[in-house]
């Protein structure tokens, strides 16, 4: 009995050995895998905000023959004076708060109806998601040349009203410059968020469905008792990514507007593009970017808060 217990003495420092080698190899193997990832977010993440926070405190050109000197906050103040900025931030707005209910909404809408099992349902979920794999560039040109004034769109118009009413140039005139450019977009977004309400949809229990059906429950009680509450962390997710992806708008303005007509269509990511690389005023494109940013993380954490799960 003695000699068995100093043998397991004697090994027992051999297991810890071989346990902390172990450790230590998983430890290196996770780190290894981790640092191409670290890399990147430094990369393209940390390093460019470090750097326009920096520019925005200067007077940086993107192209000029004197280095940028430090002037404190008077990019800020002209940012604060600039009435196309504040024209920028209106219209980003109302994009966000138009596109945001309604592209969710219409998502919501379309995944309730694809979650049906019936037969050929795949074909509607293509269709439904074709958009969102078609470059926004493409999609932007396209949609340009349907609502010229004499494009498809007019000639719909046109021909359902036997030609009593003629459409409007639709990019071309400030009232309808931004609605167009609005439903191109959610036509465009409706599909991937589609996706996203169609996952959460399956995660809720059939079991629910029936108590509720047993119950007598109608196709609204079912809705707002079961489907809805079950889908909280998914609403909180589509909301979030609308909202980002709302306040961030370029892409389409760049190809149909250029934020014309009269500045209708200028947003704030607009603004900082084409005064950074347009106009060349490095330092001034940073400042509306770092406000930019404050804007949406004070909005993202806003939703976050409103949508928490209370206890």
């Amino acid at each position: 009995m003695p000699t068995t217990i100093a043998a397991r003495e004697r090994l027992r420092p051999v297991r810890r050995t071989r346990t902390t080698n172990a450790r230590r190899r998983e430890s290196f193997t996770a780190f290894g895998m981790a640092t191409p990832a670290v890399v990147l977010l430094i990369v393209f993440l940390v390093v460019p905000v470090a750097l326009a926070f920096t520019l925005a405190f200067t007077d940086a050109k993107l192209v000029s023959p004197t280095p940028a000197r430090f002037v404190g906050l008077r990019n800020f103040t002209l940012l604060f004076q600039d009435p196309t900025f504040y024209k920028s931030l209106r219209n980003t707005a109302y994009f966000a708060a138009v596109v945001v209910p309604l592209q969710a909404g219409l998502a919501l809408v379309l995944a309730l109806l694809v979650n049906a099992k019936v037969r050929g349902i795949n074909f509607f979920r293509t269709v439904y998601f074709l958009p969102v794999v078609t470059s926004m560039v493409v999609v932007s040109l396209l949609w340009t040349f349907l609502y010229r004034k004499d494009g498809l769109v007019n000639h719909v118009i046109s021909t359902l009203t036997l030609g009593h009413v003629e459409g409007p140039d639709w990019l071309g005139d400030p009232a309808t410059a931004m609605p167009a450019i609005i439903l191109m977009s959610v036509w465009q977004g409706v599909g991937f968020h589609m996706i996203i309400w169609l996952a959460g949809l399956q995660t809720i229990p059939a079991e629910l469905y029936e108590a509720a059906d047993l119950d007598g429950a109608t196709r609204w009680h079912r809705f707002r008792h079961v489907t809805w509450p079950g889908l909280r962390a998914t609403r909180t997710f589509v909301l979030v990514t609308i909202t980002i992806a709302a306040l961030s708008l370029f892409t389409q303005i760049r190809v149909m507007t250029q934020g014309g007509p009269l500045d209708s269509t200028t947003t704030v990511v607009y603004q900082a593009v084409h005064t950074g690389y347009d106009q060349q005023q490095t330092a001034y494109a940073a400042a509306v970017s770092l406000i930019f940013f404050v804007l949406v993380l004070s909005v993202s954490l806003v939703q976050r808060f409103l949508t928490r799960e209370k206890d």
